[in-house]
């Protein structure tokens, strides 16, 4: 059922895939991949505060779960809680050192908090582990452009 319910979200049929995630849950309260499926549904269809609650229900039955918490800090960070995603990120880290969305997403929210430097050690970080990491890899170079514009700004006299 499970599968199903992922085909059906691959398809964009969203209402019976959350019907789905819904009746395993009910049968199985304690299954965290159906808990965080629907929760990245909810996620996708703009749900952020659902898929928030989902997620920490994930946590509660397995608190290092990787997945429940780089899509909790994604979600956070959707609702512009940068610092409490960040927290999240840094709880995956400490789960997997190697897990390099959680590096590269921790480095956008550091981004979003003016803290370029942070976060451009964060996307070089994450590439050190997945070279073809594309978020990693556009961010740095952002970051970089960013980084050089404010250095040119502050020459100016």
């Amino acid at each position: 059922m499970l599968s199903q319910a992922f085909e059906l979200c691959e398809d964009g049929n969203y209402p019976e895939a959350l019907k789905l995630y819904d009746s395993i849950i009910q049968k199985y309260p304690k299954n965290t991949a159906a808990l965080i499926d629907k929760a990245v549904t909810l996620q996708n269809l703009g749900k952020a505060n659902q898929s928030i609650g989902l997620y920490d229900k994930a946590l509660k039955i397995d608190p290092n779960n990787l997945d429940a918490l780089v899509n909790k800090g994604s979600a956070l960070h959707t609702l512009e809680k940068y610092d409490d995603a960040i927290t999240c990120y840094d709880l995956a880290i400490k789960v997997d050192k190697t897990c390099a969305m959680a590096l590269a997403y921790k480095g956008l929210s550091l981004g979003e908090l003016g803290e370029l430097r942070e976060a451009l050690k964060h996307f070089k970080k994450a590439l050190t582990i997945d070279h073809d990491f594309d978020l990693a890899n556009i961010s740095k170079k952002l970051t970089l452009d960013l980084l050089q514009d404010s250095v040119k700004k502050s020459k100016k006299p």
